[in-house]
């Protein structure tokens, strides 16, 4: 069995050579059709656009995408085509936690304030939403919530995107991309609801750049309408918006869920589901993870302990001073640890 994947999905060349399947690895923009013709399986992630005119001809039959999203991957050609295809959802929920906590950290430490009694607007309650709400409370944000989806299942306590443009301090995107349909979130944040916002101090962004309008989003930073803006995804990436760039508070290239914790969940979520599909009899290979160098962290508070051990305003001054290297650094990140590696202990309590 032959399988090709993207080089920087990690331990996953070891653990699928290991079982006796034959690796190929590659960049991945840069897997071709021409890579495919012999492969019976294909593990991407999300610069791998898996659609008919990668796999036409191919006698791929599983995919395995090492993410959380999977709009590349066009799930009606695999079904009419009998490829079966699978991602990992919350594989990165703690790593995107991470990285909205400390964005909101870093802005209120900036700006003086505490979150205590800000109001949090959370868009898209998946997994990652409801562990940033569930922090939120924890820390005594006040927490409104919006998923349409999930309100016409029944959820109970959500709110419109009205009201959350009425009443939030601070606005942070999670919604699955869906580019049509009654739950298109394809510019869910456009003019008109940049124009409406009445008191959005700090604006996030780490679910998918076409969430947000980015041009609607620049102007409402230069009118006003947005007091800062915390970007990780980016309408047009790799070629981002250098003016939107240059305003952004926080600006990275994708790699909010860039941690080592869930670069190894997504690594083993995928190759369970490839071990079921191919009904695998042997041993699965698990690979664990060392604690990190600085186990012990000593801080006055949760905040300054949480800024120590990542602080996005060091991967903001590297992607501002070289833009066009967006794509290399997000290839070449290094993944960062998450917070439950680490002790942590708080000195101011």
């Amino acid at each position: 069995m032959k399988a090709v994947i993207d080089e920087k999905i990690p331990y996953l060349k070891e653990a699928l050579v290991e079982m006796g399947v034959d690796v190929v690895a590659l960049p991945g923009v840069e897997i071709k059709k021409d890579d495919l013709i012999d492969a019976d399986v294909l593990f991407v992630r999300t610069r791998t656009k898996c659609n008919e005119a990668l796999l036409s001809g191919c006698k791929v039959r599983f995919i395995g995408t090492a993410t959380i999203g999977y709009d590349h991957i066009d799930a009606g050609y695999c079904r009419e085509n009998g490829i079966v295809w699978t991602n990992a959802p919350g594989c990165n929920a703690g790593a995107v936690l991470q990285y909205v906590q400390s964005v909101i950290y870093s802005w209120a430490r900036d700006n003086g304030c505490c979150v205590r009694g800000l109001t949090l607007g959370i868009v898209g309650v998946g997994e990652i939403g409801a562990r940033v709400a569930a922090w939120a409370n924890g820390v005594g944000m006040k927490v409104l919530l919006n998923d349409p989806p999930k309100a016409d299942a029944g959820m109970p306590g959500l709110v419109s995107l009205a009201e959350i443009a009425e009443k939030c301090d601070i606005i942070t995107f999670h919604p699955t991309l869906n580019l049509a349909g009654s739950y298109r979130s394809f510019h869910l944040a456009d003019k008109s609801f940049f124009d409406s916002l009445c008191c959005c101090k700090l604006l996030i962004n780490a679910s998918r750049g076409e969430v947000v309008d980015n041009a609607a989003l620049l102007y409402a930073l230069e009118n006003g309408r947005v007091g800062c803006a915390a970007l990780d995804v980016w309408e047009n990436e790799p070629s981002i918006s250098i003016p939107l760039l240059k305003k952004a508070y926080v600006a990275t290239p994708h790699i909010a869920g860039y941690s080592l914790e869930g670069k190894m969940n997504a690594t083993s979520i995928v190759l369970d589901k490839f071990v079921h599909f191919i009904n695998y009899k042997g041993a699965v290979p698990r690979l664990s993870l060392d604690a990190p160098e600085r186990l012990l962290v000593e801080a006055m508070s949760e905040q300054e302990a949480l800024l120590s051990i990542y602080m996005p305003l060091f991967d903001t001054a590297v992607l501002k001073r070289m833009p066009e290297d967006f794509e290399k650094l997000r290839n070449n990140y290094k993944l960062r640890r998450e917070p439950s590696a680490y002790i942590i202990k708080l000195s101011g309590k």
